[in-house]
């Protein structure tokens, strides 16, 4: 891992972005440890590091104030990584089908999901070896995010990840249902009820599939991008629960 910037922000939080290879990344950590915080992985949907970037770090900041270091890494294809030109043509493909109304196929979602899972899940695994072994970050670790099939993948592989908070809001490949049901660790499932972007029906049959002893779901009123506050803070208290 390459450090290649830093700032300290308002709130005394410590932002530093860093390089694996040619993966690019973002670290969050508190102004003040006296000990090696717990790790929230921030996943995100594939837009680009740039562009989700006042979300997440005012996701990372709201974890800060509750004790834990968030890290964040592009995904495959994304922002200034190389062009994936099967992953391009999978975006082509749903954007036509939605501009046009039409039902978005399971071949699209197969194409758009499934080799990114294949791809992102690795170098999530290769980013969380080199955040662990720093000083001022302890462990247990936990997920937070979309896209949900990565946080599945990363459930059923990565023993490090003790909890997830999933994001209910992007396609699932039938695929990944049947990984759902190995899934054993404590997830926190946020679902925006009349969110344009997603199968509620699906989001609901993949919570059900879930395998863990402890899942809850929580719905809220509204749209793809009107998560409410106080959501933010339900998913704290989860992690607060699971990984201290």
């Amino acid at each position: 891992m390459h450090f290649t910037s830093e700032q300290r922000l308002d709130d005394g939080v410590l932002e530093r972005g860093f390089t694996l290879g040619e993966i690019p990344g973002i670290l969050w950590t508190r102004g003040s440890a006296s000990a090696p915080a717990p790790l929230i992985l921030l996943g995100h949907p594939p837009l680009g590091l740039r562009k989700m970037y006042p979300r997440l770090v005012a996701r990372a900041r709201h974890s800060a104030a509750e004790g834990f270091a968030t890290a964040t890494i592009e995904l495959p294809g994304s922002g200034d990584r190389t062009r994936w030109p099967a992953a391009e043509q999978a975006r082509a493909d749903l954007r036509r089908a939605m501009e046009a109304g039409e039902t978005v196929s399971d071949e699209i979602v197969d194409a758009l999901i499934l080799p990114l899972v294949d791809k992102a899940v690795p170098e999530w695994q290769a980013a969380l070896d080199v955040l662990l072994s720093l000083p001022e970050i302890g462990g247990p670790v936990g997920y937070s995010g979309g896209v949900i099939s990565i946080g599945i993948r990363l459930a059923v592989v990565e023993p490090r990840i003790v909890a997830g908070g999933f994001f209910a809001g992007s396609f699932v490949p039938r695929a990944m249902f049947e990984e759902a049901r190995q899934v054993t660790i404590p997830l926190h499932v946020l679902l925006q009820w009349d969110d344009e972007r997603n199968d509620r029906q699906a989001a609901l049959d993949l919570f059900d599939a879930f395998g863990s002893k402890e899942k809850s779901l929580h719905a809220n009123m509204g749209g793809h991008t009107g998560v409410p506050q106080f959501a933010g803070d339900a998913a704290a208290q989860f992690f607060t629960r699971h990984l201290k």
